[in-house]
């Protein structure tokens, strides 16, 4: 009705449209207004070809004036809407920037700590002995004695494999193990730390809590293969008491299942595949532990032959790494974590800034070299020396435009173990995914505490801090990726990996010198 009355009011309109006014407007007059003005409309959008058009004939009319015309619609390269995407000159530059600055913080360094390193005391300090000790080598013994937890779950997995004991009596072996093999590092070192350098005291802790990740992984993926076959077992143990309808119906679907595993062994025989319980063996398990994975299973992927080439060079690599490490360490972390004592005692916040940024650049380039010797270098060479063809070790974690990306592709291997024998386990009894994910957060976070504070002897809790802020800090990276854009969440998990593993450092080391320094006086 509004639709009626405007037109009876407005016969220009109407005029406009071509449509003649016979007194009031019908509906088929109405129709037919609509309909050309949506004809009108859609040429209206046409006018961006239009305008093209008149741009293309206006630039071929100047350009056949005879005043040489140079100019054309164009964008700057650094628009968005340029389209242009080649910045490999600044590329260049920036590593050049780099180069020169890092060269220039070298030279300032030796000017004015001179040279400090020193190759010899660096066999002292990975073999784990400490200066004061004389040729004994505990780091080298406690990792021995590792082995003899390892035939310990061995021996378990037999023993629940043929019911020498029962599946709930194992459980309790398994988990009694497992604290044990947690724990004796840290009773060792509680008693007798005096005669391990620092260095060998985190070996061992780092090679106990792998050693921990890979027989949980174990224990618990053989808990599901032995859960399978018994159930499958029991399926073919029917008693024959009688030819009843019933029993005869379960006796020949048995049967059927027994005909199909036997079929199945026969595939997996010809495949070369290992099935349950023939994989508990020291050799399994020994390759298992060798292998560069967390996560256990009864056939990994394998490769046919050695590359003798990708061997060599990353042998080099991990050689070279280790090398470049501990000199960046000794030349320049040592000197530069010493001189920030007092200003963190002092509490100068102005001090304290500037040498964590000072601290930032010899961090954030020992961690970049930690990465690609552990997760490239020596995890390559661990996998082509054991055939092992899944080389996924990590994803594209500098592109991360959000905090619970980069932990996600950062450490694959920790990362799928997290996900295989924490998260989903966690949420298949019945928890929320946000439960799941606090708990995987919690348990990483006690293992970086204990891989601080146990080797320094020092029990704090700034490391457990530091991952349990991550979780609030992915939801602010989150939202700057949402709100701001990509490029501005990639910023922040820069920032927090350059600024956040110095601050760590600095402030165990003020404690770590503090407790050192007040036992000597005393």
């Amino acid at each position: 009705m509004s639709m009626v009355f405007i037109f009876s009011k407005c016969p220009a309109i109407l005029n406009l449209f071509n449509i003649k006014v016979t007194g009031k407007p019908s509906f088929k007059n109405i129709m037919a207004a609509e309909s050309e003005e949506k004809a009108l409309r859609y040429r209206r959008a046409q006018s961006v070809t239009r305008a093209e058009e008149i741009t293309e004939q206006e630039t071929k009319a100047r350009k056949s004036q005879q005043d040489k015309p140079i100019h054309k619609p164009r964008d700057s390269l650094f628009s968005w809407s340029s389209g242009f995407k080649n910045f490999t000159g600044l590329v260049n530059w920036g590593f050049l920037m780099l180069s020169i600055g890092g060269l220039r913080l070298c030279l300032e360094n030796f000017l004015k700590y001179g040279f400090r390193v020193n190759p010899i005391e660096w066999f002292v300090i990975l073999t784990g002995r400490d200066e004061g000790a004389q040729n004994e080598f505990p780091s080298v013994v406690l990792i021995i004695f590792s082995v003899v937890l390892v035939v310990a779950s061995l021996l378990i997995e037999k023993a629940l494999a043929v019911d020498m004991i029962s599946g709930k009596f194992g459980s309790i072996l398994q988990v009694c193990y497992l604290i044990i093999l947690v724990t004796l590092p840290v009773a060792v070192l509680q008693y007798r730390g005096q005669e391990f350098s620092v260095v060998g005291r985190t070996t061992v802790c780092f090679i106990y809590l792998i050693l921990f990740l890979k027989l949980w992984s174990y224990a618990q993926t053989n808990h599901w293969v032995r859960k399978g076959v018994k159930g499958k077992f029991s399926k073919n143990t029917l008693r024959r008491q009688s030819l009843s309808a019933p029993n005869y119906n379960e006796l020949i679907n048995a049967e059927q299942d027994q005909t199909i595993e036997e079929e199945k062994g026969d595939a997996f025989a010809v495949a070369g595949l290992v099935r349950y319980p023939d994989n508990l063996n020291l050799k399994d398990l020994f390759y298992f532990l060798l292998a560069p994975t967390l996560c256990y299973e009864l056939n990994f992927p394998r490769t046919t032959r050695i590359r003798k080439r990708f061997l060599i060079k990353r042998l080099l690599e991990v050689v070279f790494g280790v090398n470049l490490v501990l000199a960046l360490f000794q030349q320049w972390m040592i000197p530069s974590v010493t001189n920030s004592i007092v200003t963190f005692s002092r509490m100068d916040y102005l001090k304290m800034l500037e040498r964590l940024l000072k601290l930032a650049v010899p961090n954030h380039l020992m961690w970049l070299c930690f990465f690609y010797l552990t997760f490239h270098s020596f995890l390559n060479l661990m996998g082509e020396l054991m055939h092992f063809a899944d080389r996924h070790f990590y994803g594209d974690w500098w592109n991360a435009n959000n905090i619970g990306t980069f932990w996600r592709t950062w450490n694959l291997p920790v990362h799928k173990w997290a996900v295989r024998h924490v998260y989903i386990p966690i949420t298949e009894m019945g928890y929320s995914k946000t439960t799941a994910s606090a708990a995987v957060f919690l348990i990483s976070a006690l293992f970086h505490e204990y891989l601080v504070s146990v080797p320094l002897q020092m029990y704090r809790v700034w490391a457990f801090l530091g991952m349990m802020a991550q979780p609030p800090l992915s939801v602010i990276s989150r939202f700057a990726e949402v709100r701001l854009g990509p490029r501005y969440g990639n910023l922040i998990v820069w920032s927090s990996i350059i600024l956040g593993q110095p601050l760590a450092i600095m402030m165990y080391y003020h404690d770590f010198a503090l407790q050192h320094f007040k036992a000597q006086e005393q």
